[in-house]
């Protein structure tokens, strides 16, 4: 075992920045509910609406139209379940909701769920080889019945693979027929430019950790106009959409994280960049018959590499890799101990056995080229052991 530790998982997670740090331990031991009338409470009110006003400003947002979360998963639930009952209870027939083949499964299980449950129709799109959406398929399944659609959900870019989706011609698509779009921005915040205005999105779910902000924290982007049906009932917090008592810490620290990020994001975007072509051309190098997965630049974001190793489980590979100090991601899901194939690579036209094969790196604020050198060092002797393990 090594002592020195390389994180290549800066998708999963990411370090909190220290603008993050310091905002959010300035106000832990502050007392009060930021709902309560007196001056204690008042005091903690302000550290969120200036937070809430910090974060329109970096992300091109009206401060009203920031609704706090518990993080990405509750916001993408938000959304989805509380436009599609809100546009069915106003037209019955709305019951449709259009979505990727490629979605995280923070939005894919809620569309299970409502399609279970509440009897919602989830027609999920296909995408092509570098998992971008059809839009010509989307185009035709919107026309068919265009007043029969609730919404539509596509992500801002993809977790696994980092595919940039063409909002702007989804949303295009969406207005010419007064369908709301949510988008899954929780990867691009901070990632590549996000503007919420001028993107014509209804609705943009992000995540704090994924920024260099704490965990347990998020937003909900969502238009004033938009009627939202809540999941919470309790105070009426958050415009009566979201209720809950405001974990004011974590959003002092979210938002100073996303104003970080948003400030860094193009000189950032240019140094992960490099280590990413420097990562995948050692990988590469060291195992030629490797293959990328995705877009790569500039249809995709800029620090993530997805390879496949032919005749390796990713998941043997992952393990030969962390014994090594290299920590990275299979990008695959498990179910009871039994490695299941990546959706995303298999809605990209894979086989099930590419797809058991991958590996994810993602690289972040911290990495740096000792870091995706030893990755490299690292990755010949692993895959020969890997290949030797499942034949």
């Amino acid at each position: 075992m090594t002592e020195r530790t390389v994180y290549l998982d800066h998708a999963a997670t990411t370090p909190m920045v220290d603008a993050a740090v310091e905002a959010m331990t300035a106000r832990l031991r502050d007392v009060g509910n930021a709902n309560s009338l007196h001056a204690s409470g008042r005091r903690v009110r302000r550290v969120v609406e200036e937070s809430r006003e910090t974060l329109a400003q970096a992300l091109g947002c009206r401060p009203g139209e920031v609704v706090f979360t518990s993080g990405g998963t509750e916001s993408d639930n938000l959304a989805l379940k509380g436009l599609f009952w809100s546009r069915r209870m106003a037209a019955g027939r709305r019951t449709r909701v259009l979505s990727s083949s490629v979605e995280h499964h923070a939005v894919l299980d809620p569309l299970a769920w409502l399609e279970e449950h509440e009897g919602a129709g989830v027609e999920l799109l296909a995408v092509d080889v570098a998992g971008r959406l059809d839009v010509a398929a989307l185009r035709a399944t919107i026309e068919r019945d265009p007043a029969s659609v609730a919404l539509i959900s596509v992500m801002w870019a993809n977790n696994e693979v980092g595919t940039l989706q063409p909002i702007e011609e989804i949303v295009s698509l969406a207005a010419a027929h007064g369908i709301p779009v949510h988008t899954d921005a929780v990867q691009a915040v901070g990632v590549v430019p996000v503007d919420f205005a001028c993107s014509g999105v209804d609705a943009l779910s992000l995540s704090g950790h994924k920024v260099g902000g704490p965990q347990g924290v998020g937003a909900l982007l969502v238009r004033r106009e938009l009627d939202v049906t809540a999941l919470l009932h309790g105070g009426g917090q958050e415009r009566d959409v979201r209720s809950g008592t405001l974990d004011a810490p974590a959003i002092a620290g979210f938002a100073a994280a996303v104003e970080w990020a948003v400030k860094q994001q193009h000189a950032y975007a240019d140094r992960v960049a490099a280590l990413r072509e420097r990562l995948v051309a050692g990988m590469l190098r060291e195992v030629p018959d490797a293959v990328v997965n995705g877009a790569g630049a500039p249809g995709g974001l800029p620090g993530i590499a997805h390879l496949s190793f032919p005749g390796c489980e990713g998941d043997s590979l992952l393990m030969l890799l962390d014994a090594q100090g290299i920590e990275c991601s299979t990008g695959s899901a498990c179910s009871a101990g039994v490695p299941q194939p990546s959706h995303v690579l298999l809605a990209m036209g894979r086989d099930a056995e590419d797809a058991r094969s991958s590996l994810r790196f993602s690289l972040g604020h911290t990495t740096t080229e000792a870091d995706v050198d030893a990755a490299v060092a690292a990755i010949g002797a692993c895959v020969q052991r890997a290949r030797a393990a499942h034949r």
